[in-house]
């Protein structure tokens, strides 16, 4: 199978061409451009690096949140009209499962952490069993403290990647009970090779979507949606 994964669900825009056994292509920028500058040109260049032709696709993966509401329109929008364009199903992953699949080979529990503000993180817990990516606790926002409590009940040893990290990294110093240690960067941020890992496995399973399917899961309201709902509730309070 050949897949085309597409990542803009944080601030590294990455996009790959994956198959069962091999990265074909990957493509990362994560400097002071907008996704929507830099997606579909990095789309074009693998293409084209790798003589791939959208009839040669079996499907299209993208990150389907959670993350930053912008970059996962604009990679919802990408991975949409592509898959019409070339008439391929998609294949939605979660963001959070796709960091974790960054520790394909760690031995112990495996915790992104992305920052959502407001003392928030879009987080998971999750280990790799036989290859096989299992969740401990499912993709969730939720306040740091409770993901760190839930690490020190599992009680084994811990790695945390993602930008949450350097947003946290004191707190989490302080809060984890078990040994625990920092991803690198080069392994801490959103890959697409990492998505096309999980997604070959998806795309297996029969785990695909239409273009007119394909909704992000934000876990939670925009910005604005909360600063809407926090102003009617102050009027309504009057």
């Amino acid at each position: 199978m050949k897949i085309l994964a597409v990542d803009s669900s944080g601030q590294v825009a990455s996009v790959a061409i994956v198959t069962d056994d091999a990265v074909l292509a990957e493509y990362s920028v994560n400097y002071k451009k907008t996704h929507s500058q830099t997606l579909l040109p990095m789309v074009e260049e693998v293409m084209k690096m790798t003589g791939t032709e959208g009839k040669d696709l079996d499907a299209v993966a993208v990150t389907n949140g959670p993350g930053s509401y912008t970059g996962l329109r604009i990679g919802s929008s990408t991975v949409k009209g592509l898959a019409l364009i070339w008439d391929k199903p998609i294949i939605p992953v979660p963001t959070v499962d796709t960091l974790a699949a960054n520790y394909a080979d760690y031995g112990g529990l495996i915790c992104p952490l992305m920052d959502a503000r407001r003392g928030q993180v879009y987080t998971g817990l999750y280990r790799f069993t036989d290859g096989k990516l299992t969740a401990v606790v499912p993709q969730v926002c939720t306040l740091l403290d409770d993901i760190l409590a839930k690490v020190n009940e599992c009680g084994e040893d811990v790695i945390f990647l993602g930008d949450g990290v350097p947003v946290h990294r004191q707190a989490i110093a302080a809060g984890v009970s078990v040994p625990y240690t920092f991803a690198p960067m080069h392994r801490s941020v959103q890959s697409a090779a990492s998505l096309g890992y999980l997604a070959c496995t998806y795309l297996r399973e029969g785990k695909t979507v239409t273009a007119t399917e394909l909704v992000p899961e934000y876990l939670r309201l925009s910005q604005a949606e909360r600063e809407r709902e926090e102003r009617l509730e102050h009027r309504n309070d009057d």
